[in-house]
């Protein structure tokens, strides 16, 4: 009996070290990363603060995000079993990210790699695992995205372009102007008035029908007051702004 018990701990932590080791070489989090945004973008900061979030509410906090000056560097989704959030705080320090947002829901059983505790726990008493609880694990789906501070921006807007089908058609019809996403607090659309929702039409008496002619336009008056036209649940309104004349 103490021989069995003695030979189930040595191959306990055995198992034990090659997992640990698998872990200390692999990180789900940056294996699976995909930029975003041309893959440039990162925190103004030399060595940033990075600051991780474990949330559940996955569309609102990227509205937050946007509306309090952040922009997404990019994302990791992935399937595993037991995953420590703290791999995508390291993985968002490497990139340089000033935020780093975490989710996690279950998926399924299959997976066996969750099973490290379990091997733990029974090397430091009997040294013996029951059969049935070395079952399959529950695994889980993982999403991070990975966030930097904006500098100061020259209008403060979020937008696409949006499509749609045409009516008894099949063809794909552009809509008129460009739809705003988020608006950032305390900037100058913001203190024009602009809302999540709302349809830009024009800035400065430039059509806007892609959303780098907003970037352009917004550029070529930057430090001056321009007139803005948009749409609103349907009706056009018009407002104006002085743009920040950036750094």
């Amino acid at each position: 009996m103490m021989k069995k018990m003695l030979r189930s701990a040595l191959l306990a932590l055995c198992f034990i070290q090659a997992v640990q080791t698998v872990q200390a070489t692999e990180n789900l989090y940056e294996q699976h990363y995909k930029a975003q945004n041309g893959g440039n973008l990162k925190s103004m900061e030399a060595k940033p603060d990075t600051k991780m979030y474990v949330s559940n509410h996955h569309d609102e906090d990227n509205i937050s995000m946007l509306e309090t000056g952040y922009d997404m560097i990019g994302s990791s989704g992935f399937e595993a079993g037991g995953i420590v959030a703290d791999l995508a705080l390291a993985h968002a320090k490497s990139i340089k990210a000033d935020v780093v947002l975490v989710y996690s829901k279950y998926a399924s059983k299959k997976s066996p790699l969750s099973k490290l505790t379990l091997i733990k726990e029974a090397a430091k008493t009997t040294g013996e695992i029951e059969p049935e609880a070395m079952e399959d694990e529950p695994t889980y789906q993982y999403y991070a995205s990975y966030w930097a501070k904006l500098p100061t921006p020259l209008l403060g807007l979020h937008v696409i372009k949006l499509k749609h089908k045409a009516k008894d058609s099949e063809t794909i019809v552009a809509d008129e102007g460009l739809k705003v996403l988020a608006v950032i607090k305390g900037s100058p659309a913001f203190k024009a008035g602009l809302k999540r929702g709302d349809v830009l039409l024009s800035l400065a008496g430039i059509t806007l029908e892609q959303p780098q002619a907003l970037a352009q336009v917004a550029s070529k008056h930057k430090g001056k007051s321009v007139d803005i036209v948009y749409e609103r649940n349907g009706q056009s309104m018009e407002s104006q702004a002085t743009l920040n004349s950036g750094r």
